[in-house]
């Protein structure tokens, strides 16, 4: 069973003020730690989706990941689900996690745990809501393909499976975010 991990790297980062992903935590950067995160719960192949071919994506091909480049990055986290999960079919993927880089206190059991039932929709609950990570079955691909703008798979997760962890609430999109996930990473 081959379970791929989508990870969204193709954001902007417009009120962090510079790439996130190429922020360095922990000794790696926070796509390379997502990446790690992935391969540690078993997800294979690991794809990345990045906005364009640079050394990020040179960097994340030597590690062994699927990059994906999405050209519509502008448009929303939409375009970049929908270029990863076009490629996960392609793969022949039985189903497929979606993630983001910026969590920073997602662990690999988590992932495994959102897999467990492989023909059910499993997102994860934190801050009273139900949001990536999320595990998507193989049929839920084409209604993943129809999603557009910048609101990623919120519809699709209502009724979902849930596996919670209130760690999750943490992500980095301002400096703020950022100093509290280094505090709580144990760096300063």
């Amino acid at each position: 069973m081959r379970v791929a991990a989508i990870v969204l790297a193709a954001g902007a980062s417009r009120r962090l003020g510079r790439p996130k992903q190429t922020v360095v935590m922990g000794g790696e950067t926070l796509v390379e730690r997502a990446v790690r995160i992935a391969a540690e719960a078993g997800l294979a192949p690991v794809m990345v989706v990045v906005r364009a071919e640079d050394e990020l994506a040179s960097a994340l091909r030597q590690r062994g990941c699927e990059v994906v480049v999405n050209a519509l990055a502008d448009e929303g986290m939409a375009s970049s689900i929908r270029c990863g999960v076009e490629r996960a079919r392609e793969l022949g993927a039985v189903g497929a996690v979606v993630m983001s880089c910026d969590q920073v206190m997602l662990r690999a059991e988590h992932l495994v745990r959102l897999c467990v039932e492989a023909d059910r929709v499993t997102g994860s609950g934190y801050a009273g809501k139900v949001g990536i990570p999320a595990y998507f079955p193989a049929a839920s691909f084409e209604a993943l393909m129809e999603l557009r703008g910048d609101v990623g798979a919120r519809e699709l997760l209502r009724g979902a499976a849930v596996v919670v962890d209130e760690r999750l609430a943490l992500d980095v999109d301002t400096e703020a975010d950022l100093a509290r996930a280094f505090s709580a990473d144990g760096e300063r």
